[in-house]
């Protein structure tokens, strides 16, 4: 295993991935419900970054203690806000506090303003057609 892996291994749970799922939380919870369809796609993240269901309880109920942090990676910071938009939409029905939401994320994350719009319509498209986010980033790098 090399000293990247072990870092990433370290770094699974840690304060990065809950401040994500925290970030996630908020986004489901935007649209004033928190559906099924949003909490099966939260478990799935929360289980890809190395948090149990355990961690993400104590996470659901302690979120003020989780500060935001922002991921220095490029690649990790696309993939959280591919997340996010995710979470906006797999519901099938996107809430305008969802959308504004979702926009403060991406200025958050250091997306240019003048092309958030396009990012998250194209993530959405991508979305639509089943893409990961690697595809998706690799698809809608020059607005990033």
């Amino acid at each position: 295993m090399s000293l990247l892996d072990l870092l990433k291994a370290f770094k699974q749970g840690g304060g990065t991935a809950k401040s994500h799922i925290k970030n996630l939380i908020e986004m489901a919870a935007a649209d004033g419900d928190f559906l099924a369809v949003e909490s099966s796609l939260l478990k799935s993240i929360a289980k890809r970054n190395g948090i149990s269901e355990k961690q993400l309880e104590q996470i659901r109920r302690n979120q003020k203690n989780i500060k935001l942090e922002i991921p220095s990676n490029k690649k990790e910071r696309f993939h959280q806000f591919y997340d996010l938009v995710h979470m906006m939409c797999v519901d099938k029905s996107i809430h305008e506090e969802e959308m504004k939401l979702c926009n403060l994320f991406a200025i958050k994350f250091g997306y240019d303003r003048d092309n958030i719009d396009q990012l998250i319509q194209s993530i959405l498209s991508c979305i639509e057609y089943n893409r990961d986010a690697d595809d998706t980033m690799g698809r809608v790098l020059r607005l990033i």
